[in-house]
């Protein structure tokens, strides 16, 4: 299932409780042996798992729902049965025993699909339960791995929004985190998907049904815009007859919430489909369909508490708005820096700046920060490199020091130390 960038959504409030009892199991197994810089880590990153716990529970609740209508579905039918045959005085003995034997395979069947039912919950509720131990084991002794498995799982999910299926299957099982990700999730998605880059609405209309109660709770008007399509569709064939059958049978009970969309699209067996007037030329074409794609990925998305952009450009978007700066567009910027790179840029262009109180000198061999515990030594030639650096590269070359930029080389003793005021 490929989902392109768009703003991310907000989920519900229907996971809640396990994640935040998940955060606050794994929190108070560290907050008595770990650093505080650590905890305070650990905390944040824990904050950031929403949709890995999220998604299988909306999972479970669906398989749940599905399994009880099936079941109501057939039960029904059997008692009804059980009753009509009950009720007829003139059924004789053959008849009588043929209808019984027809229920007792009926009742083998509901049987059946109970246990396959029960099966999938099972697997649902295995699944959530394995998140919830992955939760619980982090701590600030384990946290390189646990952030490491996290980054695994980051991988996966973007690669099964991008539609890269065997990569993203091989990856998790290679780390064994089949558990952690959402694979069978976006495949169930891909059907619809390519269903509708087909201009095929079926699979997209038979998913409406199946959510038909979340998406009404969230007063969602995708099937409507369906309709719509189908609508358009009948028109561009001239078969206006059925398209007015149609639009009775299917759009008419959206007249009262969505009278001007309604009324727009009636406006085309008037004007037809070769029309150029803009207002309704627009109706059929081809990108029309594209719209439906994206329309059904943000339901998608809404519909499992995902967010609608993939987790890996949230995470690069959040350290590049850290490390952005006017400075990252001159031409002159570093190698170093992500953000010389016109794709790190182009993903940052709607990123605010970093903001920076205080300037800050970064190592240029280390990298790390020059403050008064590590300051900066100015080299003959102008250039400034930390004192650490510095101390072991004349460790090691018996007290001589090379730029690393221009090649000059000179004594430890030439340097002269630099002050930040």
């Amino acid at each position: 299932m490929e989902i392109d960038p768009l703003p991310n959504g907000s989920g519900s409030n229907a996971a809640t409780s396990p994640e935040t009892a998940a955060t606050t199991t794994a929190i108070t197994v560290t907050s008595n042996t770990a650093p505080s810089s650590k905890l305070s880590h650990l905390t944040e990153s824990l904050k950031l798992e929403h949709q890995f716990l999220r998604v299988p529970f909306e999972h479970f609740k669906k398989t749940i729902r599905t399994n009880h209508r099936t079941v109501e579905k057939e039960v029904s039918a059997v008692i009804s049965s059980v009753t009509d045959v009950a009720d007829s005085d003139e059924i004789s003995k053959d008849d009588a025993i043929l209808s019984l034997t027809s229920l007792v395979s009926r009742l083998q069947g509901i049987k059946r699909k109970l246990e396959e039912g029960s099966h999938a919950e099972n697997l649902q509720a295995h699944r959530c339960r394995a998140r919830l131990d992955h939760l619980d084991s982090a701590d600030a002794e384990n946290l390189s791995e646990w952030n490491n498995v996290r980054l695994k799982r980051v991988l996966v999910d973007y690669m099964s929004r991008m539609s890269y299926y065997d990569s993203a299957m091989k990856l998790a099982e290679s780390s064994n985190i089949q558990e952690l990700v959402d694979i069978d999730v976006f495949q169930e998605a891909k059907k619809v998907i390519d269903g509708l880059r087909n201009q095929e609405v079926g699979p997209a209309l038979a998913w409406c049904a199946d959510n038909k109660s979340r998406l009404k709770k969230s007063k969602s008007k995708f099937e409507f815009q369906l309709r719509l399509q189908e609508f358009v569709e009948l028109v561009r064939a001239e078969n206006y007859m059925r398209a007015i059958s149609y639009a009775r049978r299917y759009l008419s009970p959206w007249g009262a919430t969505h009278l001007k969309e309604f009324q727009r699209v009636m406006a085309t067996l008037a004007v037809r489909s070769h029309t150029e007037c803009a207002k309704y030329k627009v109706l059929f074409e081809p990108k029309q369909w594209d719209f439906l794609v994206d329309q059904f990925k943000q339901e998608f998305c809404r519909l499992y508490g995902m967010t609608l952009e993939p987790l890996l450009l949230i995470y690069l978007q959040v350290g590049l708005s850290a490390l952005k700066t006017p400075y990252c567009y001159e031409d002159d910027c570093t190698k170093e820096d992500p953000l010389s790179q016109d794709s790190f840029r182009k993903l940052a262009m709607p990123l605010p700046y970093s903001k920076q109180h205080h300037s800050k000198l970064v190592c240029y061999i280390t990298k790390e920060l020059m403050d008064t515990e590590n300051p900066p030594q100015v080299l003959p030639n102008g250039y400034v490199y930390s004192t650490k650096a510095l101390k072991e590269m004349a460790e090691k070359n018996n007290g001589k020091i090379t730029c690393p930029r221009t090649g000059l080389v000179c004594s430890y003793s030439d340097l002269v130390k630099a002050y930040i005021s």
